[in-house]
């Protein structure tokens, strides 16, 4: 028995790098599908992620839950905000990654278990530690000081970490399996989607049809890009504890810093620095709180924001 833990942790550990590693190594790949714009190559991920998960969702005969949700309006219709909140957070993560702001774009990940501490607190009135509140003042002190190094607000980490925080809120109360959640906020999205690709089509501007079969395939394949790392975090899900998954969470915006650094060669003045430190000390200050606050006997208290079981980063 003991030999088969270990099997099913290992088995676990390694899922969850996959998933956060090719989370954190998909600014690589919306490069490629230029010269799509972000809107074109947005829309193609909502077709295409569709057709993905619903061919696997019916291979494995998993679709008693549809019948559940069609029949619970007020959980459709959080699907529906779920997949409106989505929509904005792809589009700006895919727009920022193919105009050089990688780096503002893993900003935005790394700061959301601050965002969503914060709506916690002004939206279900949950109270915080000490150190939680002392985090949350480190990181709006980063924001202020990226704010003048970058010479405008950090709009488009601010973008990505306040919509991926409503979307785990409103994802809380729909309460769905990750390949379930996506299949339904997919549906939403599949009917505009596809008429916004008949209608580019029509006026002759779809690089589908007219760049090649191999940029066909590519933009085809932002189905698997998109459910592949999501079918490894469900497999991680299920046999690491949720400690060890709120550690690897953070693998991917690091990975996505390190790509815009040191790949793309974007700017890190000393004011980006300073910002970008302020944030990882409040993540670390979260990180040992919840750490310890872990280690306490029969003590049952749910960190917000730096919880492990927050949904699967949105850039996916």
């Amino acid at each position: 028995m003991a030999g088969s833990s270990t099997s099913e942790g290992r088995k676990g550990l390694l899922n969850g790098f996959a998933a956060y590693g090719m989370w954190g190594l998909v600014p690589l790949f919306w490069p490629l599908l230029k010269p799509a714009g972000s809107v074109e190559i947005l829309a193609h991920r909502m077709v295409w992620s569709l057709v993905f998960v619903a061919a696997a969702l019916l291979f494995v005969r998993r679709w008693a839950w549809a019948g559940e949700l069609l029949r619970q309006p007020r959980r459709l219709g959080m699907v529906v905000i779920a997949a409106a909140v989505i929509t904005v957070n792809w589009g700006v993560y895919i727009w920022a990654v193919n105009s050089g702001h990688v780096v503002e774009a893993s900003l935005g990940y790394f700061i959301n278990p601050l965002v969503t501490i914060a709506m916690g607190v002004l939206l279900l009135k949950e109270r915080l530690r000490p150190v939680q509140w002392a985090a949350v003042g480190v990181g709006l002190a980063a924001v202020l000081v990226l704010t003048i190094g970058y010479g405008r607000p950090p709009w488009i980490s601010l973008c990505l970490a306040f919509s991926f925080a409503v979307y785990g809120l409103v994802k809380k109360k729909v309460n769905l399996g990750g390949v379930e959640s996506l299949t339904a906020e997919t549906a939403v999205q599949f009917l505009p989607a596809l008429a916004y690709l008949v209608w580019l089509s029509g006026r002759g501007d779809s690089t589908f049809t007219s760049e090649g079969v191999p940029h066909a395939a590519l933009l085809a394949s932002t189905g698997v890009v998109t459910a592949i790392p999501l079918v490894c975090f469900g497999a991680a899900a299920i046999r690491v504890p949720l400690s060890t998954l709120g550690l690897l969470q953070y693998l991917a915006p690091m990975f996505q810093f390190l790509l815009g650094v040191l790949y793309f060669g974007e700017e890190m003045p000393a004011e980006r620095w300073a910002g970008f430190g302020l944030v990882w000390l409040a993540l670390m200050m979260l990180t040992v709180d919840a750490w310890r606050t872990a280690r306490r006997p029969k003590a049952v208290v749910e960190v917000p924001g730096a919880s492990p079981a927050a949904p699967v980063p949105a850039d996916a």
